[in-house]
């Protein structure tokens, strides 16, 4: 009889689970518009520009998933979220998917019930501090002040870090990028610690970027990705292959600019991705063409990055390990078969 019972709860909850997964699709397209979670700012991942649109290469995830579901990724609602909303604002379905430099890890994936759909930048942690202070190894900073995000990977780091070292550190508090900077500059810490984009990010924003230094030390993995619910399994598919699909058109060399003459490819895996051959769109519930409006309307994963945050902007970031697996980085799609 209690065999019975728990068979039949268990029924329940998967058929809430599953119900829960598909209402995310239909709501998103009942709406018209995919609601992203992103940050509060963050130049080159996720940021308005002059005309208060959204930009960056997290904000082309969102935009990448939109273009998949509806055809048009134009159709995004944006919510700049800090450290300290961003998992709740994901839990309580007031955004559909969460694209905010967030580190996948261990306890986030099983205890705050995230599912991270793939990573779209490797990262680690490091630290930037001016040049005057003449410091040239992390390993120096003993006493330092540190302007420190709470409520993320990167505190937790800090303290491992100084701990291992033997040294200390007075941490300062604070909530978005936008105030660390603002402190930093104005000498309330002496150190800003982040993911090394960030402050790659962060500095090419200065009067005098050259008047400061991102220390040689990278004291952590900080895989960057892309989340959604729990239980959402549906939904994160669709999210978890728009990334791919960006990642696999770089692979097989097919661009924004050349995707209408790539559709007429005899090369299997090219003809699977654009869906001029098998039925991969329909096992996402997506139209067949679903992968080519991504890299039409937004580039392979090559041109997003370049665009955002290479080595021509002011960013300035090198692939590194975020280059194709091929050219001896991190990248890499699984088969569209």
């Amino acid at each position: 009889m209690k065999k019975t019972v728990l068979l039949g709860a268990l029924t329940v909850a998967g058929l809430a689970a599953g119900a829960s997964a598909a209402a995310t699709l239909d709501d998103v397209k009942a709406r018209g518009s995919l609601k992203c979670g992103v940050s509060t700012g963050l130049p080159g991942f996720s940021a308005t520009d002059a005309n208060g649109t959204w930009v960056g290469f997290d904000v082309d995830v969102c935009r990448a998933v939109a273009a998949a579901v509806l055809g048009d990724a134009s159709k995004v609602e944006f919510t700049p979220l800090t450290t300290q909303t961003r998992f709740t604002a994901l839990a309580s379905g007031e955004i559909d998917m969460l694209a905010r430099n967030t580190t996948w890890t261990f306890s986030r994936d099983n205890d705050l019930k995230l599912e991270f759909t793939g990573v779209n930048y490797y990262d680690g942690q490091g630290f930037m501090v001016p040049k005057d202070l003449g410091v040239s190894s992390a390993k120096d900073l003993d006493g330092a002040t540190v302007c420190i995000q709470t409520g993320t990977t990167t505190e937790l780091n800090l303290a491992d870090f100084f701990r291992v070292n033997n040294i200390s550190y007075e941490p300062v508090p604070i909530e978005t990028n936008a105030e660390a900077q603002q402190q930093y500059l104005a000498g309330a810490c002496d150190v800003y610690t982040t993911d090394a984009s960030g402050l790659a990010a962060t500095r090419a924003t200065f009067e005098d970027p050259a008047g400061h230094v991102i220390l040689p030390e990278i004291i952590s993995k900080e895989p960057l990705g892309p989340a959604v619910r729990h239980g959402d399994n549906e939904w994160g598919d669709i999210v978890r292959w728009s990334l791919n699909a960006m990642i696999a058109a770089e692979e097989l060399d097919v661009t924004s600019a050349n995707v209408e003459e790539k559709a007429a490819s005899d090369i299997p895996e090219v003809q699977r991705l654009l869906g001029t051959a098998g039925e991969l769109g329909a096992m996402l519930g997506l139209e067949a063409g679903w992968a080519k409006a991504i890299i039409s309307q937004v580039g392979n994963y090559g041109e997003s990055f370049e665009r955002n945050v290479g080595e021509a902007t002011p960013i300035a970031l090198a692939r590194g390990l975020n280059a194709q697996w091929t050219d001896g980085g991190l990248l890499y799609a699984p088969p569209f078969r």
